[in-house]
């Protein structure tokens, strides 16, 4: 799943890729290795405890990111089922609202992957929040939602039984 994520913010042309994982996680690690991905692209969370939010404050505080990034997307690890449309629409929608936070959301429900300008992002690695729905809520006024019919929105890959229907959902798919 990783390296299908990678394989796919690669091709849609994203400036700065970054992994964060645990810093003990010696699996992610062997897999970013097989991947020949760059160690200075991967941020280590020292508390993986923390959570998601933690994982994601790690890497807004992160001294690593190259000048001239002006937006950071969030993209889930269970994820990897979005269509790649998806994923470009969602990139249009915030190149028109470069100053707010971009979500798709589907049937009226904010998803994930999030866009964050940089204002946002620079608030998000000190922000007191215990969770990133909470901290999108404080910034309720800047959020722009983008609605998408990718049915893949309403799916994370948490349990057995959701991996096998993002299998059927691919399956079912038109084919290029």
């Amino acid at each position: 799943m990783l390296g299908h994520l990678i394989g796919i913010w690669k091709t849609l042309g994203t400036q700065q890729l970054t992994v964060v994982c645990a810093a003990s996680d010696a699996g992610i690690a062997a897999e970013l290795d097989r991947l020949q991905f760059p160690p200075r692209d991967r941020i280590l969370n020292p508390e993986p405890a923390r959570g998601m939010f933690g994982s994601i404050q790690c890497a807004a505080g992160w001294p690593g990111w190259r000048p001239g990034v002006t937006h950071w997307t969030i993209v889930l690890g269970d994820q990897p089922h979005l269509q790649p449309a998806t994923l470009q629409a969602l990139l249009e929608f915030a190149a028109a609202h470069p100053a707010d936070v971009c979500q798709p959301s589907r049937n009226g429900r904010a998803r994930h992957p999030v866009i964050l300008s940089a204002a946002a992002f620079q608030k998000l690695a000190s922000s007191p929040a215990p969770t990133l729905k909470d901290f999108l809520h404080s910034l309720s006024t800047e959020i722009k939602l983008v609605e998408l019919p990718d049915a893949g929105l309403d799916l994370d890959l948490d349990h057995p039984a959701d991996y096998e229907l993002a299998i059927r959902q691919h399956s079912a798919r038109p084919q290029p």
